[in-house]
């Protein structure tokens, strides 16, 4: 675990310190406390499972919070048969909502007989004002609610949690209107907090936050309103944390943000992400970087030379689309329009021939016709994404296309023909992403490419399954030793998206 910290030199009978992160361990050294009086009184270890919904910023997010419970004494458990369990949701998506939601049910059920059982709930979706009340008039039993800007005082929080009544819970599980929820969520903050402990789901890879927040509110989405404004961590802090993972074997790192192109702007010293991969790149014992995400009217032609000439820098860029009609892309507030959008596709494609493209594609934006999909049919067939990941419009409360939509909003018969004109248009567009990106990815058949070997694969016990630097999954037969590696392999078959491959 990163960050390890040393207990027995923190006097919990002291007033706790004011400074950060010191006031954390504080507080985990308290938590220490209950918990260890908690398994005494149940003869066993406590355990506790973090799930996550929702993206590569909710699992690090994930893994700050299990290196927490790890520090304070929990064992991970598998699933939600655990003596606390924490989710970790998303709300890009009202089906995401409605899944969390679901599992909430399924956990009171658990909840009333385990009765010391603890629930708490954190990320994106809980910045939400409707949800919060939902949580307090429906899910009682919830112990915990905190949102996305003051992860960093999760243990804190969990002392109060414990304080408010004991570990094991007086409170029964079910509706108890006396039951009190700890409630923490804020609006917005510009606070960074460092060198909190971190579990890694894997010793090889990780993930590494180089800012929070996002500053361009495409009109469809609900991540500025709640995960707040841009703000970049210092690259010395994050080359420092670079540096410490290499130092601990990782070969692999994935800078994450949710526009990584504009990293840096908000710095006292403002650099650019390029420069920033500059530096990433001579970190001895790193071996391949990644990041997460661009948007195309951010993207440099710094960043594209920094690319081509780089060694360590994988072969994908995940470079977000939304939609092909430069109509659409206008009410979405995306500001490039589809002839940029191709233009810098091209130049990325001339420059560096190799690389992987993916995207993200939303039909079904109010307002959109056929000839909008059709418009960005096109763009599929000219860029030839190597993936795309699809999805049909999902309205989000307090963004202005939700305003669209119940503006544009007719009879339920005018109603249900659109949704019927947007399946059409979604089932249309899907073919022609399956189609391209099979002949895309099925090009590489044949070659011996690198691949880190990541785990065993689910399906086949006898397979592992690894990465190529372009993204692409490969399968193969060999032994579990080579988790870790990065390994040549032979690609036989191309089976769509993946491929089946020998070790070479």
């Amino acid at each position: 675990m990163e960050n390890a910290i040393n207990f027995n030199e923190i006097n919990i009978d002291s007033k706790p310190p004011e400074d950060e992160p010191a006031r954390q361990y504080y507080f985990m050294a308290k938590c220490r406390q209950y918990v260890k009086a908690e398994s005494e009184r149940l003869g066993r270890p406590l355990t506790a499972a973090v799930i996550t919904f929702g993206c590569q910023m909710n699992a690090r997010d994930s893994e700050k919070l299990s290196g927490i419970l790890e520090s304070i004494g929990y064992l991970p458990a598998e699933d939600e048969n655990a003596d606390f369990v924490i989710y970790n949701t998303c709300t890009v998506r009202d089906n995401a909502n409605q899944r969390v939601y679901g599992r909430l049910g399924h956990i009171n059920s658990l909840k009333k007989k385990n009765h010391h059982m603890k629930v708490a709930l954190c990320g994106c979706m809980m910045q939400e004002l409707s949800v919060i009340e939902k949580i307090k008039k429906s899910y009682r039993f919830v112990d915990l609610v905190f949102g996305t800007h003051n992860i960093y005082k999760f243990a804190e929080l969990l002392a109060e949690m414990f304080d408010s009544g004991d570990i094991c819970g007086t409170h029964s599980g079910g509706q108890n209107a006396s039951h009190r929820i700890i409630i923490d969520i804020w609006e917005n903050t510009d606070k960074i907090v460092e060198d909190l402990p971190v579990e890694r789901k894997y010793p090889f890879k990780s993930g590494i936050n180089i800012m929070f927040g996002c500053d361009n509110f495409c009109s469809y989405c609900i991540v500025p309103y709640v995960r707040g404004r841009e703000r970049s961590r210092s690259p010395e802090d994050i080359l420092r944390e670079i540096s410490a993972l290499a130092r601990d074997g990782v070969a692999e790192v994935m800078l994450l943000g949710q526009n990584v192109n504009s990293y840096g702007k908000t710095l006292e010293n403002p650099i650019t992400f390029a420069q920033l991969l500059r530096e990433v790149e001579q970190i001895e014992g790193i071996e391949r970087i990644r990041f997460m995400t661009s948007h195309p009217k951010d993207l440099s032609d710094e960043l594209i030379a920094v690319m081509k000439e780089s060694k360590k820098i994988c072969r994908h860029l995940h470079l977000p689309l939304q939609s092909g009609s430069t109509r659409i892309l206008t009410a979405m507030n995306r500001r490039y329009t589809k002839e940029q959008y191709l233009a810098l596709a091209e130049k990325i494609r001339r420059e560096i021939p190799d690389i992987s493209i993916t995207t993200d594609i939303i039909v079904g934006f109010p307002g959109e016709e056929p000839a909008d999909v059709d418009e960005t049919i096109d763009v599929i067939k000219k860029v030839q994404y190597d993936n795309a990941f699809t999805f049909i419009y999902s309205k989000r409360t307090g963004t202005p296309a939700a305003a669209m939509a119940e503006t544009m909003a007719g009879t339920p018969e005018e109603n249900l023909e659109r949704e019927m004109m947007v399946k059409e248009g979604f089932d249309r567009l899907l073919k022609v992403v399956q189609d391209t990106a099979r002949q895309r990815v099925a090009r590489l058949e044949g070659q011996i490419l690198d691949a880190l070997v990541e785990e065993v694969n689910e399906q086949d016990s006898r397979l592992l399954t690894g990465r190529l630097s372009n993204n692409t999954i490969v399968h193969f037969p060999g032994d579990k030793s080579l988790i870790g590696r990065i390994v040549p392999v032979y690609l036989k078959e191309c089976h769509g998206f993946y491929y089946l491959g020998e070790k070479r």
